[in-house]
């Protein structure tokens, strides 16, 4: 009976919580300067009378709602961020609101949102005394580009955490069981002598030479990585006029694989090349360690209570409005995107969306891949505690995030989703928060997947957050 109350909680604030996903959908604000949309989440939990800590892992826009006491602590995790050039009407043509502008492409607007509400809904129960414990929201930033929750780790931020719940948008719902890649995000600035190209050549060290002689040599390496391992990279500044050899040229890489030793092992090895590189073009180079994140440890055991709570809410109450406005959205999406999104779902997933524009019905597993090749900060999360997550339908069946197609759905139908989310995120706490065995069933697990290792930061020590102006997408 209590979690129902728990359920009618959150659906007595279902509009309330439509109309901030909205607000901040309007207001999209990519990594780090999410100011508008942090303090609207923070006042909200304020009003309802959560300890707020603010600046957290020293980012401004990073910060912690508390509510209760004692154990067992449940982290809610949110995000919020945006994402750059993204800016989108919410109708079925691409259309932006203001071109160049920023827009919430991965439905963020939606994630920190329904974190909230579960949050504040499981307050209402401590306070009933339906449950015993702590419930803290993380307002996380930057996820998109793999900070927010890293620095918030090598600060602590989850340290005391029993577990730690999130979600994610997406085309389907349901829990969500497959790891995905770690990562190392670095910069490697060449600096060479800058001369006349034509009149002086011999006289300059070409700092540009040595970036594509470093990407040149990476290539090779390609054949000795581990078989999932993916390195990719830009040139971020190749020089200026043809005419002068480029004294400074910077190349950003990202360097993954399915785990944190495979990833350490592969950026020496490219540390290497870039040495090499300076060596034979007679330039210094230099490395900028952007961010890093380990591979995600996914706990099926909360997994399980997710989905429990998925098959007693049921379907996600969509209208014949947001069907429509799906159906036409889907038309947009290309075959050849379509199938490759169907070629990565579970074989009965994929029979029962294929031909459909919008899932409504959870299904017990999303991916049918043991890896999604990807990269997320909540991974730095599930090596401290427990952690689980799940996705929910907010757009299209084979709609890829970073899309048009997501930003029109995120500020569309993909806002009715948020209550539901925040009903899956709530339930599963209060389960995890009154039956003991399951949450230390959930820690059994997590310490036979972890064995020996332990979590430590990947982040070098004297690494800051790379505020505006350093960060690049």
């Amino acid at each position: 009976m209590s979690k129902s109350r728990i359920f009618a909680a959150v659906e007595s604030e279902r509009d309330s919580l439509v109309g901030l996903a909205r607000d901040i959908w309007e207001h999209p604000e990519i990594a780090l300067e999410e100011e508008y949309a942090a303090n609207r989440l923070r006042e909200e939990l304020e009003d309802a009378g959560f300890t707020i800590e603010r600046g957290v892992g020293g980012m401004p826009t990073a910060f912690t709602g508390t509510y209760g006491s004692g154990e067992p602590t449940i982290g809610i995790l949110g995000e919020y961020d945006a994402l750059p050039d993204l800016s989108q009407t919410v109708s079925t043509n691409r259309e932006a609101v203001e071109v160049g502008d920023p827009g919430h492409g991965c439905g963020h607007n939606l994630f920190g949102v329904a974190g909230i509400g579960a949050a504040m809904a499981l307050a209402e129960a401590i306070d009933r005394g339906d449950v015993d414990g702590t419930v803290r929201f993380y307002g996380t930033p930057a996820e998109e580009t793999i900070i927010g929750k890293v620095f918030m780790a090598r600060a602590g931020a989850f340290d005391d955490l029993d577990a730690a719940l999130t979600w994610h948008p997406a085309d389907v719902t349901g829990p969500q069981r497959t790891s995905s890649l770690a990562v190392d995000s670095i910069k490697y600035t060449f600096k060479g002598t800058p001369a006349h190209a034509a009149m002086a050549p011999g006289a300059g060290r070409s700092a540009l030479d040595a970036v594509q002689l470093m990407n040149t040599g990476v290539e090779y390496l390609r054949e000795h990585a581990p078989d999932r391992a993916r390195i990719h990279y830009t040139i971020t500044d190749g020089g200026g006029a043809p005419n002068v050899v480029p004294a400074e040229a910077t190349v950003w890489y990202f360097i993954r694989s399915p785990s944190r030793p495979q990833v350490e092992n592969l950026t020496n090895r490219v540390n290497n090349i870039a040495e090499g590189a300076g060596l034979m073009t007679e330039t210094g180079v230099e490395r900028n360690y952007v961010t890093g994140a380990w591979e995600l440890l996914t706990n099926d055991t909360i997994g399980d209570v997710m989905w429990e709570n998925m098959q007693d809410l049921g379907s996600i109450p969509f209208d014949e409005e947001d069907r429509a406005f799906a159906a036409e959205l889907h038309e947009t999406i290309d075959t050849e995107t379509l199938l490759t999104r169907l070629a990565d779902l579970p074989e009965d997933v994929r029979e029962a969306v294929e031909g459909e524009s919008l899932a409504t019905d959870p299904f017990p597993r999303t991916d049918a891949a043991p890896f999604m090749m990807g990269s997320t900060d909540v991974s730095d999360v599930s090596w401290i505690a427990p952690t689980a997550q799940f996705r929910v339908s907010t757009w299209p069946v084979g709609a890829r995030a970073h899309t048009w197609q997501a930003t029109a759905a995120s500020g569309g139908f993909g806002l009715r989703a948020v209550s539901y989310a925040a009903k899956v995120l709530a339930g599963t706490a209060y389960d995890l928060m009154v039956s003991p065995d399951r949450l230390e069933a959930a820690t059994e697990e997590f310490e036979l997947a972890t064995g020996k290792r332990s979590y430590e930061t990947p982040l070098p020590s004297d690494a800051e957050p790379p505020f505006r102006g350093g960060i690049q997408y």
